[in-house]
């Protein structure tokens, strides 16, 4: 690694604590944010990142599932929700959501992931149905499904406790959760951009309900909109407090705002140089998550390959089908092949290991073989059946 060198005074003091494996506090997390020595904030970042990892990249071959994208939230953020007669509204049959796995299946996905809109009329039931399918079909298949703010809206749904919606996951199928839906966590923003949708208080208290009960999470942030650098700090923060209480998380995504097709449309959105500094402050302060992804789909493949040097260790994966950031007008493709992810990594001189969702190396000899003609099959054609129930 090439020799650090710090052009911010400010940074002086922080860089001595990194390299002492001392904590940052709020007030370093502000100042990383506030200084355009981008550099050095990375090389610290990087510094980290490989005395945990080495030289190692994850990735896993995963399938994306949004069984719905009707929506009674109406956050100024998203573009993916829609209105039950809104045009290209959907909900899918369960068969059909099946019929999607089984296609994942196919191109070798050892995990689902499940989110979706808040769909006024879909009850518990089919959820827990859904999941029951999926697991009796595929039960090798780790299900990452529901965000804290989904189960949040089923609970209110089927009047049940936070606790009862999760033990029923659990036990319907549910392996773990994934992140979403955190935003930042700051009430100012969420009036702003997410008015009707669970607090940032709510979101932790389910995340740590969720980790109580064994089920692991991961945790997100939505950064490059109204939120102010202090905000960042505080949110990165609060998951560090809770991380230090349940050690329920996996990884942490730091997600890029896309205001293109949003309510929120005027902003400008994050800069690469923004992306990469996110990640790489996420690294210092986080210092008790064990994983940082550069989720290539909203980052683009080129900076999320510059990412592995500024604190990230995990690519995310194939995807396959990804529709909200798309519909918000990511331009990446919806679906990059395990080769694809693999030259991406060595390009940026990182060793690329297959994981699967608890970041467990797979051995592929033990697993049936990635059908040849599965990247054409992805572009099949599926009828789509709205449910009134």
């Amino acid at each position: 690694m090439a020799e650090l060198q710090i052009q911010d005074a400010r940074l002086k003091p922080i860089a001595e604590r990194v390299l002492g494996g001392e904590r940052l506090s709020f007030d370093d997390g502000v100042t990383l944010y506030r200084t355009h020595d981008l550099l050095a904030v990375g090389w610290l970042a990087n510094y980290v990142r490989e005395k945990r990892h080495g030289n190692v990249c994850y990735y896993n071959i995963n399938r994306h599932i949004n069984p719905t994208n009707i929506c009674v939230a109406h956050c100024r953020l998203c573009a993916f929700g829609r209105d039950p007669d809104a045009p290209g509204a959907y909900a899918y049959a369960l068969e059909e959501i099946w019929e999607r796995a089984a296609q994942g299946v196919r191109e070798g996905a050892t995990e689902f992931h499940i989110v979706g809109g808040l769909h006024p009329d879909l009850p518990l039931d089919y959820y827990l149905d859904l999941i029951r399918g999926l697991k009796q079909r595929f039960p090798h298949v780790h299900l990452k499904a529901f965000t804290m703010v989904e189960v949040h809206y089923l609970a209110r749904l089927a009047k049940k406790s936070i606790r009862d919606v999760l033990l029923a996951l659990k036990e319907a199928g549910v392996d773990s959760l994934p992140g979403g839906g955190a935003e930042i966590f700051h009430p100012r923003v969420r009036k702003v951009i997410c008015d009707h949708k669970t607090s940032g208080m709510m979101w932790l208290e389910i995340a740590r309900t969720a980790h109580q009960l064994g089920l692991r999470s991961n945790a997100t942030m939505l950064y490059g909109h109204i939120e102010t650098e202090e905000e960042r700090v505080d949110h990165l923060l609060q998951l560090r407090t809770l991380q230090d209480e349940t050690k329920g998380f996996v990884a942490f995504i730091p997600l890029a705002f896309h205001p293109a097709n949003t309510a929120l449309s005027h902003l400008p959105g994050p800069t690469g140089w923004d992306d990469l500094k996110n990640i790489a402050i996420a690294r210092l302060l986080l210092d008790n998550f064990e994983h940082i992804k550069a989720y290539w789909i909203m980052l683009t493949p080129r900076v999320a390959q510059i990412a592995l040097r500024f604190g990230a260790d995990d690519l995310d994966g194939t995807v396959i089908e990804e529709k909200i950031y798309h519909d918000a007008g990511a331009t990446t493709a919806q679906f990059t092949p395990r080769a694809e992810l693999e030259r991406l990594i060595r390009a940026a001189g990182r060793e690329p290991v297959e994981r699967d969702t608890l970041y467990r190396p797979v051995d592929r000899s033990k697993l049936p073989p990635i059908e040849p003609t599965a990247a054409n099959a992805r572009n099949t054609p599926l009828v789509t059946l709205t449910l009134n129930v």
